[in-house]
């Protein structure tokens, strides 16, 4: 490689950095410093801790403090919908992998065009099935379409066929284990990177999914935070200033602070599984 191209690459990783970065630096700013100071200062100045605890005061007195029932909410549709679409996912890919019955194929082929389909193109019928069911406004018309999740059921696919030898079970066979003791102690303990795999992303989906619950929730109280995020930032000062509660300490420092509480859990999870994440990525590339 030559000084010229070596001259190219790193001025290209700067210029991506920073392109990339700023926005990212400017968000963990943006909170220590006033919204007059953001207008009128450096962007990237740094202000004080006082001033974020000032934006999370002015947060949680919108509504008398709904955005810690938002967060509440969150928490429990994201939870919900990891821990059913986890019991659907995990048995089907195993099934999958590890069986061969009529109809198998088009299941996996099944499986992999509702995977590759855009989310809001299901959002209509899927509302349409819950109006029918009278589950809309309710947390279940959130939490029963987010465990239907095609991607784990691949997932679980994936590693099965790939890390869990026929000769295994087979042995297991052997000693008389049944069909469900051989999935439960043999497969489910060997696919527990693959399990934390899938409850990640599944998380992730679900916690910032804002269209299904935009659709099927109508009550400000049943709000997910992405969704009560957007309710707050467009009904005051924080990005538009012409609104009817533009009078309220909600501005910029405060939207900042919000995008922060919404990405928290999603870095924390992420730093809690990291280990599992790396095993279960890697098994599958030490196989293929």
């Amino acid at each position: 490689m030559t000084a010229l191209s070596r001259g190219a690459r790193v001025l290209f990783l700067l210029g991506a950095a920073v392109f990339f970065g700023l926005p990212l630096l400017w968000l963990l700013l943006a909170p220590t410093r006033t919204a007059d100071d953001l207008t009128t200062g450096s962007p990237l100045g740094f202000g004080s801790l006082g001033n974020v605890g000032d934006a999370w005061s002015h947060l949680t007195s919108y509504n008398d403090g709904e955005i810690t029932l938002w967060i509440g909410n969150s928490i429990i549709y994201a939870t919900a919908s990891v821990a059913l679409a986890l019991l659907l996912c995990v048995p089907a890919g195993y099934a999958l992998a590890k069986h061969d019955f009529a109809g198998r194929r088009a299941l996996l082929t099944l499986s992999i065009m509702t995977m590759i389909l855009p989310p809001a193109a299901l959002v209509l019928p899927l509302y349409l099935e819950m109006s029918a069911l009278d589950l809309t406004g309710t947390v279940w018309s959130v939490i029963l379409p987010l465990s239907f999740y095609p991607f784990g059921v691949y997932l679980a696919f994936l590693h099965f066929r790939a890390n869990l030898p026929d000769s295994l079970l087979d042995a297991g066979r052997v000693d008389g284990a049944s069909e469900l003791r051989l999935f439960w102690s043999v497969a489910v303990p060997l696919a527990r990177p693959a399990i934390a795999l899938i409850a990640f992303f599944g998380f992730v989906r679900c916690w910032t999914d804002f269209f299904l619950p935009f659709v099927m929730l109508s009550d400000d109280r049943t709000f997910t935070l992405q969704l009560g995020l957007m309710s707050l930032l467009q009904s005051t000062g924080a990005v538009n200033n012409s609104s009817g509660f533009a009078d309220l300490d909600i501005h910029q420092p405060e939207a900042a602070l919000a995008g922060l509480v919404a990405g928290a859990p999603l870095l924390i999870g992420f730093v809690l599984a990291q280990r599992f994440l790396r095993t279960g990525l890697l098994a599958g590339a030490e196989k293929g």
